[in-house]
């Protein structure tokens, strides 16, 4: 044994993975997948048959959940796909700073003061009006491979 003192240093998070595998066959419409990096909606799915070479290939039409994008993915099916771990939380808009920031409440008391605005002009309006009148609005943040941001409103009456 040496007496010298041996220094680890950590780079991982202590999380779960922002993915898990899932064969690309079993992967449908409405699922989600990685594709080039980006959490996808799969909107379409079309599976070839297979060819000379042996392998089905399953062609994937998917949208970005943030950015709304369309993405295409060609894989054989018996391969493996990363799929992100999806959730979906509701918390209670509180507060929308100046600079384009939201504070919401969680459902432990606490503030969540780190959420930008969303960049859907529609869903965007409605937080600001509901919100200068005076309702109590719910809002919906999906989140998705480190990444996170509002993507519904729920009025749930006046304050």
């Amino acid at each position: 044994m040496s007496d010298e003192e041996h220094h680890f240093e950590s780079k991982a998070d202590a999380g779960a993975s922002k993915t898990f595998p899932q064969q690309a066959g079993t992967i449908r419409k409405n699922g989600y997948i990685v594709i080039k990096g980006r959490p996808c909606k799969v909107v379409e799915v079309s599976t070839s048959k297979t060819g000379k070479h042996g392998h089905a290939k399953c062609h994937f039409v998917a949208i970005d959940i943030f950015t709304a994008k369309k993405l295409e993915d060609i894989v054989p099916s018996s391969h493996n796909c990363d799929v992100p771990h999806v959730n979906r939380t509701d918390y209670q808009l509180i507060d929308i700073s100046e600079d384009g920031f939201v504070s919401l409440l969680t459902e432990n008391g606490s503030t969540k003061d780190d959420l930008r605005l969303p960049t859907d002009e529609n869903l965007l309006k409605q937080i600001k009006d509901g919100f200068a009148e005076g309702k109590d609005l719910v809002v919906s943040v999906m989140s998705a491979m480190g990444e996170e941001q509002i993507c519904a409103l729920k009025d749930i009456g006046t304050k």
